[in-house]
């Protein structure tokens, strides 16, 4: 039910952008340049909005949207119940999952950081 949820929501959201983009495409690409922004996209010299605007709304971007949006809902952990046994890309770039790691009865830490 929640997959059919997604599918007709982001469907309808793109549907309703490539309208808007064909009837207002000056508007349009203001609001994508916004959200360019928001997210740092813009920032990056190697792109242009040539590069990536016209690709919102496109068929390509519902499948990946969902997904992604399919993808997270295996994701979702609630408080008293199991951890979800997520997909993880080893330092070798091999896709396993969270529970592969686990070890008889030895707890399973994750430790998550970033770099720049």
């Amino acid at each position: 039910l929640q997959k059919i949820l997604i599918l007709l929501h982001v469907t309808t959201c793109v549907v309703i952008g490539k309208t808007l983009m064909i009837l207002f495409p000056n508007a349009m690409k203001r609001y994508i340049l916004k959200q360019g922004e928001k997210s740092r996209m813009n920032e990056n010299p190697k792109f242009s909005y040539e590069n990536w605007g016209p690709t919102f709304f496109s068929f390509k971007y519902l499948l990946f949207v969902l997904k992604v949006k399919w993808k997270r809902l295996e994701d979702e952990a609630y408080e008293g119940h199991s951890a979800p046994n997520t997909p993880v890309v080893t330092f070798h770039g091999e896709v396993r999952h969270l529970f592969d790691f686990m070890q008889d009865n030895r707890p399973l830490i994750l430790n998550f950081g970033s770099c720049t």
